[in-house]
């Protein structure tokens, strides 16, 4: 994998204030996902890993089905395992593919990450760091909708 930026980011404080994201840990963890995932059909497995705010890791892989439209992203299965494992909100998020190289999420993906997300989670993306306010400008969620009645 052909890197610019550094693997390992010191003195980047996140949001919780609990110290530096340690996004080599995040990539490996993303990577020990999709070692896990099922893809048989695509050949394109998909890991993901996130730090909660609490300071919790959580991972996912893709798991696919031979009815296309019913497969699970990667992002699915881990928001699934952020509420397995006691609920909360992502603070930083990691995706790579069967090289280890780092994935986007997808728009649908984005949007279901939006939903989780601590205020100013951060991505690993391809241009290095960004929040997900980069990533996913003018997003709509649970802010957007009516109080219930």
């Amino acid at each position: 994998m052909d890197e610019v930026w550094p693997r390992q980011v010191t003195g980047n404080k996140g949001t919780s204030g609990e110290g530096a994201v340690d996004w080599a840990a995040l990539e490996a963890a993303a990577v020990s996902a999709m070692k896990k995932a099922y893809a048989p059909y695509s050949k394109f497995p998909v890991g993901a890993a996130a730090l909660t705010a609490d300071g919790r890791m959580v991972s996912g892989c893709n798991v696919e089905n031979a009815s296309y439209g019913l497969t699970l992203c990667a992002e699915c299965a881990l928001v699934g395992n952020l509420h397995m494992t006691g609920g909360g909100l992502l603070r930083a998020f990691y995706c790579v593919d069967a090289g280890g190289d780092i994935l986007m999420p997808c728009g649908r993906c984005r949007q279901l990450l939006y939903e989780f997300r601590a205020p100013d989670m951060e991505l690993m993306t391809t241009q290095g760091i960004k929040t997900m306010d980069q990533v996913l400008p003018d997003a709509f969620g649970p802010q957007h909708l009516e109080e219930p009645r």
